[in-house]
This record gives C-alpha cells, sequence and structure tokens, in this order.
C-alpha cells in the first residue's frame, strides 16, 4: 500500500490547530474572561438623598437611658451620582448577620432593647422621615445602620483555558477568587439626626476554583467575606461604643444630654464608680439612722 508525503498531512494540522484556536476562544468568550461583581449600598445615600453636602444638625442629641435601639441594613439603590446596584444578599443572610450584632450588645444594662428591622421598613433614599416612621412603628430611639460595599473579581488565565479545552476545567484549579468586603455601621439619634459614632468591618477572601465551579464557590466567598466582616465590625463597634462613654462621661455637654426613663436604676453613662460610691455613703448613713 502506498505511503503518503507528510506535506499532505499539513493542511490538515493548519486546520486542527485553527480549529483549536476558534474553540479555545469560544470557550473564553463563553465564560467572559476577567469578571467582576459589584453590590453596595450607601448610609449617606439613604439618609440625604437629595443634598450634595448635607449638614451636620445643630443642638445636642438626648438619650434616654435605658437605650432602645435598633439595627437595620441600609437598603441597596442608596447611593447618589446614578448608581444603584441590585440587592443581592439575601434576607435571611442580612437576619443573620445583624442578629449577630444584636446578641454581642444584649445584657448591657444602659440597654433596654435591641430591634433587627426588617428590610421592607426601609427604602431606598427613605431619608430620617423614613427612620421616624421606623421609630414610631417599633418603638425605637438609636438606630444602627449597616451599610455594605463587596467587589469579586474572577480572573481566568490561559492554562486554565487550555485544559478546559483539551481535557476539561473541572480537573484543574485555574481561577483566581478575589471577593473584598466593607461594612459600615453608622448609629444615629432618630429625633435629633445626630450621628453617635461609627465603625467598620473589613475582610479579604481569596480562593481557587476551577471555571466550572466558578459561580458556586463565589457565592461561597460572598457569604464568607460578610461573615468575617461581620465579626471585625462587632469588634470595632465595641471599641467605639466605650470610646463614647468615656466622651459622655467626661465632658456630657459636649456630647449628648443623658436622661434617665422612670424606673431606670442602672449604672448607665456614670459607670460602676458611680454605683460604689453610692452603696459606701448608704452604709456609712445607715448607723446614724437606727439610732
Amino acid at each position: 500500500m502506498p505511503t503518503q508525503h507528510p506535506r499532505f498531512y499539513l493542511p490538515a494540522l493548519l486546520a486542527f490547530g485553527c480549529a483549536l484556536m476558534l474553540l479555545a476562544g469560544g470557550c473564553y468568550s463563553m465564560w467572559g474572561g476577567p469578571r467582576e461583581k459589584h453590590q453596595a449600598s450607601s448610609v449617606v445615600g439613604f439618609l440625604y438623598p437629595d443634598q450634595v453636602d448635607p449638614l451636620p444638625p445643630s443642638g445636642l442629641p438626648v438619650l434616654r437611658l435605658p437605650l432602645r435601639v435598633g439595627v437595620a441594613f441600609v437598603p441597596a439603590g442608596s447611593r447618589r451620582g446614578g448608581y444603584a446596584s441590585p440587592d443581592s444578599l439575601p434576607e435571611v443572610k442580612k437576619t443573620a448577620l445583624l442578629q449577630r450584632v444584636a446578641d454581642e450588645f444584649k445584657g448591657r444594662d444602659y440597654i433596654e432593647r435591641i430591634e433587627i428591622v426588617p428590610s421592607s421598613y426601609l427604602r431606598p433614599g427613605g431619608s430620617f422621615t423614613n427612620l421616624s416612621q421606623v421609630r414610631n412603628l417599633l418603638g425605637v430611639d438609636v438606630i444602627a445602620l449597616v451599610a455594605y460595599d463587596q467587589v469579586q473579581f474572577t480572573d481566568e488565565n490561559l492554562l486554565a483555558l487550555s485544559y478546559w479545552t483539551i481535557v476539561g476545567a473541572y480537573l484543574f484549579h485555574g481561577n483566581k477568587n478575589d471577593s473584598q468586603t466593607l461594612l459600615e455601621a453608622a448609629v444615629y439619634d432618630i429625633t435629633s439626626q445626630h450621628l453617635l459614632f461609627r465603625a467598620p468591618g473589613v475582610s479579604s477572601v481569596q480562593g481557587r476554583s476551577a471555571a466550572v465551579n466558578v459561580n458556586e464557590d463565589l457565592r461561597v466567598d460572598s457569604a464568607k467575606g460578610f461573615d468575617l466582616a461581620t465579626t471585625d465590625l462587632i469588634a470595632n463597634l465595641k471599641q467605639q461604643l466605650e470610646t463614647f462613654r468615656e466622651r459622655v462621661k467626661q465632658s456630657p455637654d459636649s456630647v449628648a444630654h443623658i436622661e434617665h426613663r422612670p424606673g431606670y436604676i442602672g449604672v448607665g453613662a456614670f459607670g460602676g464608680e458611680f454605683v460604689v460610691a453610692l452603696l459606701c455613703f448608704a452604709l456609712i448613713c445607715r448607723p446614724w439612722r437606727k439610732r
């Protein structure tokens, strides 16, 4: 049987190479190349939707102890400048994160109760008018507004695409997934519209994923990013809360007016030293009352 000259294979090899390149390019187009996913909300955009340079309120807030506090996520679409990202953070996840924050601050004598405000109670750009409605519905005086900003970036390298084309991408971990998450809690006195204090929470999650698992792994990294950022947020909130209490104790006339609700006997902003002094005074005076 006559043998064919090798030059007859050259056109077939070229055709196969071109087809392989087209297939690789099609795969790259199908996965979309480097991708970025962004979801965010804004405290300023929610409270001051129509103001460019909002001015702080005059006067001092009046805080009635024990405090009735609300905790809520700022609704997405509360960013100015025409940008409004979809709210892709599930309500169940929001409630779980807010519950973690509430649990950390329960049991303090100067906090009567903490209410988790459902997202349906707030609307994009609702401003302080919306917060006044929440105050009337739930009976809270102070609210912690939690905003979030998360960016996820997926970069698919050529090696992953080659393996996806020839062998199958599920056999090779070729994508780099970066998830950067920022949370911000701004605590406001609703009546006076005063910002009492604020605290951030940040996290960074880096992972690698096969192309066929990118979307699922991004969802997992997103949830992990919010969990880690919430842990950081809670730690910073505790620190800022104690700093605020010290400011009230040292110079109350320049920070806030403190009032007590009927029947409240907690230490409040005065600290334990004040209660100890009262007990010592009562013990000293007790013998004189017996006589």
